[in-house]
């Protein structure tokens, strides 16, 4: 027990000097859940790259020859209602999902960053900008998420949106805390010092130093969106059918669930679960690895 406690040791106070790559390898070599969250989330891209090309049964075909078969070796994972291949569909799902996801958090960190660097750069926005956090914030996402999309109407640019706007005012206010607290470190000031225009300590000495705590944050909240958007699909206020949606087939699969016919729910459920674990376990190492003294 001495014995790991030292290397542990060891390897925290290593980690905390390492750099780069080198403090990467660290952290997966000591936390195994991480390097299983950083699998997981790995292959859930490939599949989403790859998806059009290696399913093997058009997703949107019907055969009602076929319809809700369980699974064979034919359909790995059933059929559903209407003789569609779920197994093609659950793949084909990964892409929508995860690129709605993607886009919706990469949107969000962007409009966010600007919004806290207004915020904390320009003193009469900073109160505006704030209080309309407040009032978004005063919301519960969810409940937020669904009257916007029933207001602007289905489609995947509006869920995307949506998903985004709701968590603009997280990354806003950690980019303002960041930025107030950072312009008055020292580096800030020799910046001053020497002359450096205000836009120039902006965007090349404050923002890199502030824009760290966003990745982790980002990290956790990709799953969370994931979840967002199938939860609006499973409330049919999401991805029309019939395009392949994790929600919205756990939705349609849910009403065969009594008679006994699970599958049309369960591999779309389990795929949803499996990314969503992947990628909490994948925001715990993040945490890790941009603050290792936290070990």
């Amino acid at each position: 027990m001495t014995e790991y406690a030292h290397e542990l040791a060891s390897t925290s106070i290593e980690a905390v000097d390492a750099t780069g790559w080198r403090r990467v390898r660290l952290v997966l070599g000591q936390e195994k859940l991480t390097l299983l969250g950083a699998m997981i989330v790995t292959i859930y891209l490939l599949l989403a790259l790859l998806a059009p090309w290696i399913t093997p049964i058009d997703p949107n075909a019907i055969d009602l020859d076929v319809m809700l078969s369980p699974p064979t070796p034919a359909h790995p994972f059933g059929t559903d209602n209407v003789g569609r291949d779920i197994f093609s569909r659950t793949l084909m799902a990964t892409r929508i999902d995860i690129g709605l996801a993607l886009g919706a958090v990469l949107l969000a960190v962007t409009l966010g960053t600007l919004w806290g660097m207004a915020a904390a750069t320009a003193g009469w926005l900073d109160e505006v900008i704030m209080r309309t956090m407040d009032i978004v914030q005063s919301f519960p996402a969810f409940i937020l998420a669904l009257g916007v999309v029933a207001a602007l109407g289905q489609g995947l640019f509006n869920i995307l949106a949506v998903v985004a706007f709701i968590n603009i005012p997280s990354y806003a206010r950690l980019i303002r805390t960041e930025f107030l607290s950072n312009r008055e470190r020292q580096y800030a000031d020799a910046a001053r010092m020497v002359g450096n225009s205000h836009t120039r300590i902006v965007f090349r000495h404050l923002l890199p130093n502030s824009v760290t705590p966003l990745l982790a944050i980002a990290s956790l909240n990709f799953g969370w969106a994931i979840l967002t958007t199938a939860g609006l699909s499973f409330l049919g206020i999401g991805v029309r059918p019939p395009t392949a949606e994790w929600g919205q087939m756990i939705a349609s699969g849910s009403e065969e669930l009594v008679r006994g016919i699970w599958w049309t729910s369960f591999f779309p459920g389990m795929a949803l679960f499996v990314f969503v674990l992947g990628c909490n376990l994948l925001g715990d190492g993040v945490q890790k690895l941009l603050d290792p003294r936290s070990w």
